[in-house]
């Protein structure tokens, strides 16, 4: 007789645990258990145990290589759902096998989970594995299929297999998707048919939703969501501050309308991808020297500024010719405007001219410093209008969400459990998808925040996407290549820069530690073809086949791959925090980054005044829904994972492990570094802090 010790442990989520009885069936490379109940006297599987049993075998099983879950009925009791972490047995020898399960068993069913160890393709050679590792892909690609979500646009998931449940009253009118009190639709029936393996855990659910009532609530119950004029006064904007309040957004309130100010958040604030060098005027923004020479200082004049490299420009010409929408019963409007910075000996980048429009003439003055103040701070504040669409838009929405939504669907999709680079990566796809489809509902569909917050609606929204995702290149998001090509590499102060690369140079060395291990060579990576279908289904379901953008379709050598995986990870965790953790302090000041604009561009100096300028502004309904959205979706995250932190164990080798560890060493490093530096900064930049990352995009 042979014995096994087993330890099944359940998920720690609410519910995690079921009453159904699980038998377990053990396979090795000499042999078969019998199917055999796990049970004890009294509760078992119950949420957060870790369960203990002994299997007895007739005989040595050899190594052991699958194990099958079975979960049926017990007695009289309902179905009754069960996430199972992972099994651990305990072989005769000595040995203890890991086999990593983190998925929820539904119905009754047989789940088959492999032992741990990181294998490719080519490293399997028994046939009971081969056929494993292929069955499981073909049951995910059967469930897991891809979807139109807007042509031009990175393709989601879809998931045919869930069907509304039969309604019992057909006479019973439907639910709209209105919350009581919350001023926008929300279409619930996005989110609701989703896998569970897919959704948020209990906790986020709860909490996601607890923060959005009361908001919502204090709003209508002060009539505020249903107000559709004009804010009188700027002070009456701190009205809907949020409680939440910290050093930035005290900072934004004080500091918003000065130069400075603008200028500096082209470095560190919430759209920092954007400013680039400028080595020549661009002839659609005829600047001249008698414009803007007494703010470059004395001794000085625009051409050698611009030799010098101290001229920046920010370009919105993606925005150009974006039709708007009625808000309120308004039309609103938008303009693509150009920028000009000036990177001055005091260390600041301040803004010295503005144009409303691709097209220089005489309908499109350039606004300067030296102009009437409310002109001036009417110009930036159009800026700041498009800043809002390019930072929500691309560098936020398609540039993390959706980009990385496609990778995560092509994880699951095209690389089975056992693969070292799902091992790898699924860290880093955690409620990607649920989070989005929570964004489709919330933002992108009719009625939502884009249809009554913003002057571009749901169409122009998506179209600045399309517009964005048909320019985008791979060297883009190779991120010290693309400081290079903005020509910022060298720029002080750039504290984004320096977090950026400093977390980039981490995670490539992680990476590249486990890609190495189990890649030793060029021809490991050209043969694995498991990876090769990964590289190519987001080549075709992300970019949509898109050839200029210059994502492979295939990966050849150890550093391609290497590159490639970087680029995955840092989309999925790094990158998003940049452009999300300081949304609600840089936003939560209105006009600071309004989201919508009530009156055309100005065409003629001059002829603004407070009156005009409050009038232009969103009116206050508007600004209700802006906030309490970002309000929802920019707190600190629930049942958070920060960036290095692996709970769940996929690798059991050493190396890998080692590894995971070291990152995390380097990762506590860089965070002390930030927090040392930002004691001496007047205003601290904190959002990319590796506590503050999170492994994936989950809010």
């Amino acid at each position: 007789m042979a014995t096994y010790k087993v330890k099944v442990a359940t998920g720690d989520d609410f519910l995690s645990g079921t009453v159904d009885s699980i038998s377990l069936t053990i396979v090795g490379t000499q042999g078969e258990s019998h199917k055999q109940l796990l049970n004890h006297f009294g509760r078992d599987f119950a949420t957060g145990a870790v369960d203990e049993y002994t299997v007895q075998c007739q005989q040595d099983l050899g190594e052991l290589i699958i194990i099958r879950l079975h979960k049926e009925r017990y007695s009289f009791f309902p179905k009754n759902a069960w996430f199972c972490n992972y099994v651990q047995i305990c072989a005769p020898s000595g040995r203890t096998y890991h086999f990593p399960a983190y998925q929820w068993m539904e119905g009754y069913e047989t789940l088959a989970l492999r032992e741990a160890t990181g294998k490719t393709r080519a490293d399997d050679t028994l046939p009971i594995l081969l056929e494993h590792r292929q069955e499981e892909l073909r049951a995910k690609q059967d469930f897991y299929q891809w979807r139109v979500f807007v042509p031009g646009l990175p393709n989601y998931v879809c998931i045919p297999s869930y069907h509304p449940p039969i309604r019992r009253n057909p006479n019973r009118p439907e639910w709209n998707g209105y919350i009581p009190g919350f001023p926008i639709l929300i279409n619930i029936k996005a989110t609701r048919f989703l896998n569970s393996n897919l959704r948020y855990s209990f906790i986020k659910t709860a909490s996601f939703f607890f923060r959005l009532g009361p908001m919502a609530l204090k709003f209508k119950l002060r009539g505020l969501v249903d107000c559709k004029q004009s804010w009188k006064r700027l002070k009456d904007i701190k009205k809907i501050f949020p409680a939440y309040k910290s050093v930035i957004s005290e900072y934004v309130v004080e500091h918003w309308a000065e130069d400075q100010f603008f200028g500096y958040q082209y470095l560190n604030g919430i759209n920092p991808g954007l400013i680039r060098r400028c080595p020549r005027i661009p002839d659609k923004f005829p600047v001249t020297d008698d414009m803007v020479a007494s703010f470059l200082g004395e001794g000085t004049c625009l051409q050698a500024e611009l030799e010098k490299g101290n001229i920046y420009l920010a370009d919105y010409r993606i925005l150009e010719g974006i039709p708007t929408v009625e808000l309120n019963g308004q039309k609103q409007h938008q303009c693509a405007p150009l920028c000009l910075l000036h990177f001055n000996p005091e260390g600041n980048m301040m803004p010295i001219a503005i144009q409303l429009s691709q097209t220089p003439g005489p309908d499109s003055p350039i606004f300067l410093p030296s102009d009437s103040e409310w002109d001036w701070l009417l110009a930036k504040t159009w800026v700041r209008n498009a800043e809002f669409f390019s930072h929500e838009a691309i560098s936020h929405l398609l540039g993390t969400h959706l980009i990385a939504e496609a990778f995560s669907l092509a994880v699951l999709r095209q690389l089975p459990m056992c693969h070292p680079l799902y091992k790898l990566l699924v860290p880093h796809t955690r409620y990607t998808i649920q989070i989005n489809s929570i964004g489709r509902a919330l933002l992108l569909n009719k009625g939502g925040l884009s249809a009554r917050g913003t002057s571009l609606g749901v169409e122009g929204f998506a179209e600045v996407m399309v517009r964005a995702l048909s320019e985008v290149t791979y060297d883009s998001f190779y991120l010290p290549n693309d400081f290079v090509e903005r020509g910022v590499q060298d720029l002080p102060g750039y504290y984004y820069r320096d977090d950026c690369l400093a977390v980039w140079d981490a995670l490539e060395r992680y990476v590249t530690e486990i890609i190495t291990y189990y890649y030793p060579c060029d021809a490991a990576v050209e043969g694995d073809p498991e990876l090769q279908s990964w590289v190519k289904e987001i080549f075709k379901e992300c970019l949509l086949g898109r050839e200029s953008s210059g994502f492979p379709t295939c990966l050849r050598t150890v550093p391609e791959l290497i590159r490639y995986i970087t680029i995955v990870i840092y989309t999925c965790s790094a990158k998003h925090a940049a452009v999300n953790t300081g949304q609600l302090e840089f936003t939560s000041w209105m006009p600071n980054f309004p989201s919508s604009m009530r009156n055309p561009p100005m065409q003629a100096k001059g002829l603004t005044t407070q009156q005009i300028f409050m009038d232009t502004l969103p009116d206050v309904k508007t600004t209700c829904i802006i906030l309490l959205v970002l309000w929802t979706l920019c707190r600190e995250p629930d049942d958070k994972r920060p960036l290095g932190h692996f709970p769940d164990i996929h690798f059991v080798e050493d190396v890998p492990r080692r590894s995971m560890e070291t990152f995390r060493q380097r990762l506590a490093q860089i965070s002390h570094n930030i927090r040392q530096r930002n004691k001496c900064l007047p205003i601290p930049y904190y959002y990319l802090d590796p506590v503050l990352i999170e492994n994936s995009i989950s809010i």
